[in-house]
């Protein structure tokens, strides 16, 4: 499969704009393409404003944004798009006749590997497929605002949709970082699907006088954990768009209740902005009234969405957190009140919504809390696929992932069609670690022992890839933290990109690597590196991961699929552990060895300068201000674990792991540390 490398984005608004720019930011070469130079010319204006203020705010160099202006070429003229564009995006108003006119030209200028795209929060993308030259190579995109910034996209294929198209469509989204969901093409897709009804039913409530549109907010924030309520929300993107979007839901499901209310078409007839200006204290009774309202039409909806097989539960739970940035989604939030409770809710907005508005069936027979999977299994061809699909947590580790994890890890090991094991993770990152509130919750309630049994757990499935008699891959073409490369270093092989980044952030958050960190780096590269990763918890990009030998495999992404047949092909490695770095010449691993070579230990570790170093010299102060802000004992342990690979057993390491546990939680340190990260602070440690 060739992945998108050109992609165009038809339409220089807000929102072509935003998509055009965050291809450029992640390499894509992009053309910005609109009828006329104006409108060319205003979209790269926002973008420059845009990326103007993230200089200002240190979010990116200037390197970093004359790279990304670099990317983008303008175009002007819609027949002017280039021949060997491998994705077009239409970003145009959203209006049916505009965006086949568009893609009409389309199919006349581009090549006939070209996939066209549509960006709609609203229209059929089957009616668009069908309009088009190529239906097979045809898909809807939905980003949400703005498109540089929110990580959710629903990609939507249509039932012409090819699998490749689909296939190359979903890599691209997940190279923009973006938290995919594909769902079936019904009115509202997934997000708006719950959310037009939301905003529409607090725009009734307000009409019917049970509360004023500040204390609707102020219930709604504190219902559903939000910062901004339906009425602030609709301020900001506008009451015409949450209009429009509840009257195309209310006929394409033929709902009255979704209607938009009066009071909001008069607000939209009048130009104006919802007022809430007013007091937003409210009593218990109109807390009851408005929350089971909006928390009714939420769970209904979102089991009718299910029912109708458009996602997932888990989807659409990551719709509200990544894309309205809830706290928690519709499925977690039945959870948290008794999915009975939440029933309860849902009926009684039955009975205002009318005959046209049903409940599911699997939602009345449903007695006990949701159970959500978080990890999927594919299996093709003789490789077997495990995909984390956390992304709306950077797939970080929890109890209940590790869990599926393992099981995932045994089915395919113990399945006689498969040969080779890849692991991957959804989104951005291929996991980022350990869920670092579970330890700080576990050592607040005096419960460290669940801590020691969390982390045995983790050996095991890291055992159960470790011994595996499978080929084992790790798909490291993202963020990797802590636990999250712990498990990739657990495999035989890693497969990265220029996106690939490493990092062990351990001894500087008060506790150790436990997963095997202490001994898997130094086993495959040498304790001086091991030290280097471990102790000053040294980031690592795509080339120093390479260098040092913890990346196998470093590829273009248009090579990933191919290295993964190639390895499936060649089988496991003749020599998982050299304990030598992949490249002595690299700088960084010539400075490593010397500077954490066993005759400088004892002086870092007492917080002094190794004989024979500078400590005003760039490199090694950077080293030395590393060190001075780890937890003492978090980094004595370390140490004593990564010292212990040049006389033990990996599985006698490991075990020295585990043995420590007690007494590194046990530590104020630890607590501080956790925290700290939690809060967004810089800790303060006592070594005690």
């Amino acid at each position: 499969m060739k992945a998108v490398e050109n992609v165009a984005i038809v339409g220089a608004g807000n929102m072509g704009s935003g998509i055009a720019q965050k291809s450029a930011q992640e390499a894509f070469n992009v053309q910005m393409v609109d009828r006329e130079e104006q409108y060319v010319a205003r979209g790269r204006s926002i973008i420059e404003n845009f990326l103007s203020e993230a200089i200002e705010r240190r979010i990116f160099s200037q390197a970093e944004v004359d790279a990304t202006l670099n990317r983008i070429t303008e175009v002007i003229g819609v027949e002017n798009t280039a021949v060997d564009t491998d994705l077009v995006i239409e970003a145009v108003f959203e209006d049916f006749d505009i965006k086949t006119a568009v893609f009409s030209t389309l199919d006349e200028v581009c090549g006939e590997d070209t996939i066209l795209a549509s960006n709609t929060s609203s229209l059929s993308v089957n009616a668009l497929a069908e309009a088009t030259g190529r239906p097979d190579r045809f898909v809807g995109l939905h980003f949400f605002y703005h498109p540089a910034k929110n990580r959710l996209i629903e990609v939507i294929p249509a039932e012409t949709t090819s699998k490749e198209t689909l296939d190359r469509t979903v890599q691209y989204c997940r190279t923009l970082g973006k938290v995919v969901i594909v769902c079936k093409d019904r009115p509202g897709f997934v997000v708006n699907r719950f959310f037009v009804p939301w905003l529409n039913e607090a725009c009734l409530l307000l009409e019917e006088g049970v509360a004023n549109a500040a204390q609707i907010d102020a219930i709604s924030r504190k219902a559903f954990r939000i910062g901004l309520g339906p009425f602030g929300l609709m301020n900001l993107t506008g009451p015409p768009i949450a209009l429009h979007s509840t009257d195309y839901l209310a006929e394409q499901l033929n709902t009255p209740r979704y209607v938009g209310a009066q009071n909001l078409r008069d607000l939209v007839e009048n130009n104006a902005m919802w007022p809430i200006e007013e007091d937003d204290s409210f009593n218990p009774e109109q807390y009851t009234t408005v929350s089971e309202r909006l928390l009714g039409v939420v769970f209904g909806v979102a089991a009718q969405i299910v029912d109708e097989d458009i996602c997932l539960m888990e989807d659409v739970d990551r719709g509200a957190k990544v894309g309205l940035r809830w706290a928690k989604g519709p499925f977690e939030l039945m959870n948290r009140l008794g999915v009975a409770e939440a029933y309860r809710m849902a009926s009684a907005y039955q009975q205002l919504a009318g005959d046209t508005w049903s409940l599911p069936e699997f939602f009345k027979q449903q007695t006990s809390n949701w159970d959500f999977s978080y990890v999927d299994l594919h299996t093709e061809d003789g490789i077997a696929t495990i995909t984390i699909n956390r992304p709306e947590a950077m797939n970080a580790l929890n109890e209940v992932v590790v869990e599926q994890l393992t099981q995932a890890v045994q089915t395919a090991n113990a399945n006689d069609a498969v040969s080779t094991i890849v692991l991957d993770g959804a989104g951005k990152a291929f996991v980022a670690g350990a869920d670092v509130k579970f330890f700080v919750d576990k050592i607040r309630s005096d419960s460290i022992p669940d801590i020691e049994v969390f982390t045995e757990n983790g050996h095991v499935l890291l055992s159960a890839l470790e011994d595996s008699t499978k080929t084992t891959v790790a798909l490291t073409t993202g963020l990797a933290l802590g636990g999250g490369l712990e498990l990739a270093l657990a495999c035989d092989f890693r497969i990265g990109t220029r996106r690939t980044q490493f990092r062990f952030p351990e001894t500087s958050i008060g506790i150790y690597p436990a997963l095997g960190g202490t001994q898997r780096p130094a086993r495959i590269a040498g304790r001086e590196i091991g030290r280097w990763a471990v102790l000053a918890g040294n980031f690592m990009n795509a080339q120093t991961a390479t260098d040092v030998g913890l990346v196998t495999h470093l590829v273009d992404v248009n090579e990933v699929n191919a290295t993964i047949q190639t390895i499936h092909s060649t089988g496991k490695p003749a020599n998982k552990y050299p304990g030598t770095p992949s490249n002595e010449s690299s700088p960084v691993v010539q400075f490593a060895k010397k500077f954490y070579a066993d005759e400088n230990m004892a002086t870092l570790l007492a917080g002094g300068c190794p004989e024979g170093f500078e400590a005003g010299d760039k490199t090694v102060a950077r080293q030395l201000k590393s060190l001075k802000f780890t937890a003492p004992i978090g980094l004595a342990m370390a140490s004593a674990r990564i010292d212990a690979t040049g006389t033990t057993t990996l599985s006698k390491g490991l075990e020295m792991e585990l043995e420590g546990l007690n007494q590194i939680f046990s530590t104020e340190d630890a607590l501080e540390g956790l925290s700290a990260l939690i809060e967004g602070r810089r800790a303060t440690y006592k070594n005690a």
